[in-house]
């Protein structure tokens, strides 16, 4: 079954570093875009880190430190990825809780003002664990028939999902072919952030979701203990995070005028 579209949405995966979405680094970006009318594009980057790959990372992805010593950096990449990614909706595998954060924090860093406020997210994962329970190669398998050939390379990866969601619409009557409706299934809580410390209350107003404050509204800390906004901006938080916190700050400041 073929996605209804009515934006394109781009199926994108990142191979990094590592796991922590605030230090971490790309070292391979795969984004496939695929349009209303079912026209695709398909671009993969190597990128230099800028910092030493893990043994046991190469071990999963299978790229080194020498593959991608002549690797653009991210940042001259940022701003064709953003041309790509900024009219579409993001879909990936594992993509809300990972690669969107993490790709959130490489733009911002590049000096790139990548907001999703705009833009929905479908993660295929959460559609399969909430059906099935299983790995990208077990659903790749499961829902196509397939073996996943180069599992961990971005771009085997990119096409995997998309092929999965497909036969996920396909296979379950009860998903609406439709990304806002897919978005909506891929959640499994909402957050103010990416990297999940700033959730919301019943009253949809932001709170910690991490710490001594959880559960507490952000505002009202803030206001109480202004030391603790300036502790989480130098701390070793996600920059996105950092820039949330900042905006909460700044709305309560521009109802004073």
């Amino acid at each position: 079954m073929e996605l209804q579209l009515t934006k394109p949405i781009c199926f994108f995966d990142l191979e990094t570093t590592g796991v922590n979405i605030a230090t971490d680094r790309i070292v391979e970006i795969s984004i496939l875009k695929v349009f209303p009318n079912g026209n695709k594009q398909s671009h993969t980057w190597r990128v230099n880190p800028t910092v030493p790959i893990p043994p046991q990372t190469t071990e999963v992805h299978g790229i080194t430190d020498k593959m991608v010593a002549n690797e653009p950096v991210f940042k001259e990449l940022s701003k064709q990825v953003y041309e790509l990614i900024k009219d579409s909706d993001l879909g990936g595998f594992n993509s809300n809780r990972f690669d969107i954060p993490l790709l959130a924090e490489e733009l911002l860093r590049a000096g790139v003002d990548f907001d999703m406020k705009k833009n929905l997210a479908v993660d295929v994962q959460t559609i399969f664990h909430k059906k099935e329970k299983r790995t990208l190669e077990a659903a790749y398998q499961f829902y196509c028939g397939k073996t996943l050939v180069d599992a961990h390379s971005a771009a085997a990866d990119t096409n995997a999902t998309y092929e999965v969601l497909k036969a996920q619409l396909s296979r379950y009557d009860d998903l609406d072919n439709n990304v806002s409706s897919l978005a909506a299934y891929s959640v499994h809580r909402k957050f103010a952030d990416f990297a999940g410390y700033i959730g919301y209350d019943k009253e949809g107003k932001e709170i910690f979701s991490f710490g001594k404050h959880k559960g507490a509204l952000v505002l009202e800390v803030l206001e109480k203990e202004p030391g603790y906004f300036g502790w989480l901006l130098n701390a070793d938080f996600p920059l996105y995070t950092k820039k949330v916190l900042t905006k909460i700050k700044l709305s309560k400041l521009n109802t004073k005028f």
